[in-house]
This record gives C-alpha cells, sequence and structure tokens, in this order.
C-alpha cells in the first residue's frame, strides 16, 4: 500500500463532525492534556458572519492544528463582537469551557473557550455552525486552509492508462497532474477520454477549500461497484481552475498507469 494511503484525498471527505457536545469535550480534554499538533498566529484579517451580522474581524486570529492535516481558526475572546456565555467546565478546573453563541434569531452551543493552558484566551467557533468565513475578502469552505499547503497544477502528455481487471476505463495523453503537499500526484484528464459505459452518477459532494466542490461517479464493471471512483470539479476555485470539468480517477481504487508502469495502489 502507498505511504500516501492513510492521507489520501483526505481534504475532500467530509469533515469529521465535532458537531456535537460530546466531541467537543473530548477535543478539549485532548488539547488540554496534549497541546494542539501545533499552532500560530496568523496576520490575515479574519472574518466570520453568525445570524447575518460579523461576529468577528480580526488580525490577531490563530492557526490551531488540532490533527497534522489542517488548522482551525482560534480567535482571542476579546476579539468577540457577539455575546458568548459560558455553560460548563470541562475539566474542573477552570481551563476550558462549553459555550454558547447567541445570535438574534438563532444560537450555536458548538463553541469551546479557554482560559488556562496553550490555548488560554482563545475561543473555538465551530467552522460549519457559522454562516460565512472569509480571508482578508477571499470565503473560505469546508475549513481553513493549512499556509504550509501547496498545489502545483502541471500539464503533462504522459500516457495515463486506468483499468480495473482486463478492462480499459480510459486512456489520456492531455492530461493536467496536480501535485498536493503531503498527497500522492492525482491525474486529471478529458472527460472524453472516459469510457462512460462503465460509470453512474454518484450523490456524493464533498467541499475542498483547495479546489472546489467535487461530484462523482461510481465504476460497474461486472457486477462489482467501486463507489465515488471517479471525481470532477464543475467550478474549481481561482487556484486550481486549470483542473476544471476535468476528471480525476481514485488511485487507490483502480489500477493506474503512467506510460505503461503500474502504480502502486
Amino acid at each position: 500500500m502507498s505511504k500516501f494511503a492513510s492521507l489520501a484525498h483526505y481534504n475532500t471527505i467530509p469533515m469529521t463532525d465535532l458537531r456535537s457536545r460530546t466531541n467537543l469535550i473530548e477535543l478539549a480534554r485532548s488539547l488540554l492534556v496534549n497541546g494542539p499538533h501545533k499552532m500560530e498566529k496568523t496576520p490575515r484579517r479574519i472574518r466570520c458572519m453568525f445570524d447575518n451580522k460579523w461576529i468577528v474581524d480580526t488580525i490577531t486570529a490563530h492557526y490551531v492544528w488540532e490533527h497534522p492535516y489542517y488548522p482551525q481558526y482560534y480567535i482571542e475572546s476579546g476579539e468577540m463582537r457577539s455575546q458568548i456565555s459560558k455553560d460548563s467546565n470541562i475539566d474542573n478546573g477552570d481551563a476550558a469551557f462549553l459555550a454558547t453563541l447567541s445570535g438574534q434569531n438563532k444560537k450555536t452551543d458548538q463553541v469551546l473557550v479557554f482560559e488556562k493552558g496553550q490555548l488560554a484566551g482563545l475561543t473555538r467557533l465551530d467552522f460549519g455552525a457559522m454562516d460565512a468565513w472569509f480571508e482578508e475578502d477571499q470565503p473560505i469552505y469546508q475549513h481553513p486552509k493549512d499556509p504550509y499547503k501547496r498545489i502545483d497544477i502541471l500539464p503533462s502528455t504522459r500516457k495515463i492508462t486506468i483499468k480495473v481487471g482486463d478492462t480499459t476505463l480510459a486512456e489520456s495523453t492531455m492530461n493536467m497532474f496536480l501535485f498536493e503537499t503531503m498527497l500522492r500526484t492525482r491525474y486529471y484528464m478529458p472527460k472524453t477520454a472516459i469510457n462512460w459505459q462503465w460509470t453512474t452518477p454518484s450523490s456524493t459532494i464533498t467541499v475542498c477549500p483547495y479546489k472546489g466542490t467535487a461530484e462523482y461517479y461510481n465504476i460497474n464493471i461486472n457486477g462489482t461497484e467501486i463507489k465515488d471512483g471517479i471525481w470532477w470539479y464543475r467550478h474549481a476555485t481561482r487556484e486550481s481552475a486549470l483542473i476544471e470539468g476535468m476528471a480525476c480517477f481514485y488511485n487507490e481504487k483502480v489500477e493506474v498507469y503512467v506510460d505503461g508502469v503500474k502504480e502502486d495502489s
């Protein structure tokens, strides 16, 4: 198995659901005991809207990596513009609290307030519970972008062949190779290079902050279904515009040949 398999496509699968207080408590306790994977301030202007009101507008936000893959925004508590009420003490030591953010028309209890430890003075707002997030004037979707992640998209005439057993699903020499930090290379090709008789549309939709909203197809070979084996971006983000409208096979689910040499799955 490829060393990248455990990380493959992590940023485009649905986010881990932290929208329960049990999960928030577990997260807070882990951060209090072990600390974050890493953290740093960002000079970017971070704005957050909730209940149609700007509740955060700051240049002192922190990136906090709760795991190695991407950060979350943590806001200095003094920068909050809306009412946050502390509900319950998490550790009986006044280090962290579950809290509720209240607007005029709605509220969310997916809030953590830290008062001691490495995260003292910071508030964590659940990303998905907010109406919108912006870095400067650019909307951010799904989760904050990792400032240490880079995406390069390069045209390539190397021949890409996609197979499942003896069935050839696609062949192309008009490709875009997408190189992304920590992840394996992805091969995007024109949709006209694919034998679509082996596919059916999938209802799966995922969001990647670096690429956009992905739609999927299932692959059906001799009665066997490969769920979500192909994805594409109808409207890619500006930084990934070169792959807009092109299709990519999930390397780990099919056989990929680059100039006739089979990749590790």
